[in-house]
């Protein structure tokens, strides 16, 4: 019998996605690897993905990459946490007995592989090889690469599956959104977060004509939004400072204050700083408070980019002795699940005890941001959160247990666009379907809750 050079037999096919002793490693296959550590750190560890790619330690291997497989790397990986309800169910469906044991990586390895296959301009073939070989590359998982070869060509061949509205979210999240928001808008919410964010920037001047030079859009609520655009460090404006990344309902809550300037700003849990550069950057003398002196040397390195000023303090918002000023921001630690659009990661990180927890928490900084209010001063409360213990419900605690506060109702002509975000009591409640655009990656904001407060 004759024999190839790589002592196979002449015509014998080698088994897809198997890479040979001696052979150079298949183009693309490190950003593989690498996007299935990073969605595996956060189904198994519940490791961030922003803080896996942002890490100075970098146990998935992202910063040795380089820059094209890093972007390809972060795609991956975000569309398989984006569409990973629906990728488990079709994994699990082929998997009589579900996954091995001590299998390693293997089910975020079946998820970026069958992510690429249904939902990304792969081949299938070069998907599954891929795959199989990402799978042999694992030291736990390896021993399953045949399985994974035929999971993987059994889900290529089907194709992508009949949308299924909450398909793509924990059970538990999507029945939440459909009991506060009826089944109709919570299948537009869960709809709208299988696509990837636009880049949304909050400009110091001139927001009109940064949107023209950036090839962006303009926002009617004032922020300037990109569907596409490369590195964010090498884009116009960013050096000089004349703009910073800041999602457009995220910036409502710095805005509902009207004429700062002049004024004494107490800015709690001010990290990563982007409201508290547009407090600055409105003339307010601010105070930047937050329990992190690393994320206050970020906050505090994003003011010089941008030319502005605050004073950092590092302390916890609900006990640190401050002086009242005339106007305090609380944006609050939450469940952050307004912001699965734009980080896919956290409706797989977060769990429903968490919100009760963190519910109480919020409460706690509420009593103490009234403290720090001078008589007839406003406070503005926000949180990128869709859950009503979070927003409407923390706030109408507040009223009952606190006579001295009361709702500043935000009027439609203060948020033009976005008038059916108010609700009849005057708070902010924007959801990711507000602001449609034919194109989704012009459509849609983070969801969030804001109230303007009295305090008397």
């Amino acid at each position: 019998m004759s024999r190839g050079p790589d002592g196979r037999p002449a015509g014998a096919r080698r088994a897809p996605g198997i890479s040979q002793r001696n052979q150079p490693e298949p183009p693309g296959l490190a950003a593989r690897r690498v996007a299935a550590r990073l969605v595996d750190g956060v189904l198994t560890r519940t490791r961030a993905l922003d803080a896996a790619l942002e890490a100075d330690h970098d146990p998935s291997g992202f910063r040795a990459l380089n820059l094209r497989d890093r972007a390809l790397a972060r795609a991956i990986a975000g569309v398989a946490l984006r569409r990973f309800g629906t990728l488990r169910t079709l994994i699990a469906a082929r998997l009589d007995r579900g996954l091995p044991k001590k299998c390693g990586q293997l089910e975020a390895i079946l998820a970026t592989a069958a992510a690429q296959a249904l939902y990304l301009d792969v081949p299938a073939h070069t998907a599954v090889d891929l795959g199989v070989a990402t799978t042999r590359a694992d030291p736990e998982a390896r021993h399953f690469a045949g399985l994974a070869n035929a999971v993987l060509r059994g889900i290529a061949a089907d194709g992508p599956p009949e949308p299924d509205p909450g398909g793509n979210l924990p059970p538990w999240l999507f029945e939440r959104w459909r009991s506060a928001y009826g089944d109709e808008t919570a299948a537009g919410l869960a709809a709208n977060l299988v696509h990837e964010a636009p880049l949304d920037l909050t400009v110091k001047a001139d927001a009109a004509g940064w949107a023209e030079r950036l090839g962006g859009v303009l926002l009617p609520t004032g922020s300037v939004r990109l569907a596409s655009h490369g590195p964010v460090p090498d884009l116009p404006g960013f050096a000089e400072g004349a703009w910073w990344v800041q999602d457009a309902a995220a910036a409502i809550p710095a805005r509902l204050f009207g004429d700062l300037q002049g004024k004494r700003v107490i800015d709690l849990c001010a990290a990563p700083g982007g409201k508290t550069a547009q407090l600055a950057a409105a003339g307010a003398e601010v105070i930047a408070v937050d329990k992190s002196a690393e994320r206050l040397t970020r906050l505090n390195q994003n003011l010089a980019r941008l030319r502005l000023s605050a004073a950092a303090r590092v302390g916890d918002a609900a006990t640190m002795p401050l002086e009242p000023a005339d106007a305090v921001l609380l944006d609050a630690p939450c469940s952050a699940t307004g912001t699965i659009r734009r980080h896919p990661d956290v409706a797989w990180m977060k769990r429903e005890h968490e919100i009760a927890s963190l519910a109480r928490l919020q409460a706690t900084l509420l009593d103490a941001a009234v403290r720090l209010v001078r008589p007839g001063g406003l406070l503005v409360y926000g949180v990128c959160s869709l859950e009503p213990e979070e927003g409407e419900r923390q706030i109408a605690a507040l009223l009952a247990r606190d006579p001295r506060v009361a709702i500043a109702p935000v009027s439609p002509a203060e948020l033009p666009g976005l008038e059916d975000a108010i609700d009849a009591s005057g708070c902010v409640r924007t959801l990711p379907t507000h602001l449609p655009n034919d194109d989704p990656r012009l459509a849609g904001l983070d969801g969030f809750f804001a109230a303007r407060l009295r305090v008397g």
